[in-house]
């Protein structure tokens, strides 16, 4: 059965292009032309992956993207005609797994969607028995891809929940910011490593007792970043 994908533009001519590439590279293709539109077709078709414009009439992309993120860990790519570090990292911040800067490659849009959904695949094909590592305040449900406290799922992006993953199968190993991306993203972010900082932010806001004085997930000055069990 064909994935579907939710393209959100306001612009025609690049929206129809969307979705004709997309339809051709074998996808289910649905289209809205602004924010409230987004929302009722996400709700209504219920897509595997949301392409997202930051720039939308009625409600802003930053908006919508907050409101999917808070009802679903579907994976969401911004489509963004500004350059700007902080347009990008509020995205993430606020849920997006990727951004695309206008004008960008079909090609390269269509890896980039094939690669979320590849990861999306392994993190649910886990071996073995369910693994949950306990954190203290929380629980790290490996196999089930989620955070829990006291049994119930604590909201987390699926990126930032992949990383977590990624380190704690690698405690006490020290990790920089470009192998990070490589392993967890899985492609060169053309050197936005704030991106993992970004998503450490989020890690620690969720999993420390005390995020200024993290017990679990350390930085390492002039280096990067590394998993640790306290003592």
């Amino acid at each position: 059965m064909a994935r579907t994908i939710l393209v959100v533009d306001d612009e025609p001519t690049l929206r129809e292009a969307l979705v004709d590439a997309l339809e051709a590279d074998g996808f289910r293709v649905v289209s809205a032309a602004d924010g409230r539109e987004a929302l009722l077709r996400f709700r209504a078709d219920r897509p595997d992956l949301v392409l997202l414009d930051l720039m939308l009439p009625e409600l802003s992309g930053i908006e919508v993207c907050r409101i999917i993120r808070a009802e679903s860990g579907v994976p969401i790519v911004m489509l963004t005609a500004k350059d700007s570090e902080l347009d990008k990292v509020v995205g993430l911040e606020l849920g997006a797994d990727d951004y695309v800067t206008k004008p960008f490659s079909l090609r390269e849009l269509s890896a980039r969607i094939r690669a979320l959904f590849r990861r999306s695949e392994q993190a649910i094909a886990v071996e073995g028995p369910p693994a949950v590592v306990d954190l203290g305040a929380v629980q790290a449900d490996l196999a089930g891809h989620r955070l829990l406290r006291d049994g119930v799922v604590v909201p987390l992006k699926p990126k930032a929940f992949e990383l977590l993953a990624f380190l704690i199968r690698h405690p006490g190993q020290v990790f920089t910011r470009d192998q990070l991306l490589e392993h967890v993203w899985g492609y060169d972010y053309g050197g936005e490593t704030r991106t993992v900082d970004v998503h450490v932010h989020w890690l620690r806001s969720r999993i420390e007792v005390d995020p200024a004085h993290p017990a679990f997930i350390h930085t390492v000055r002039g280096v990067g970043y590394v998993f640790r069990r306290p003592a």
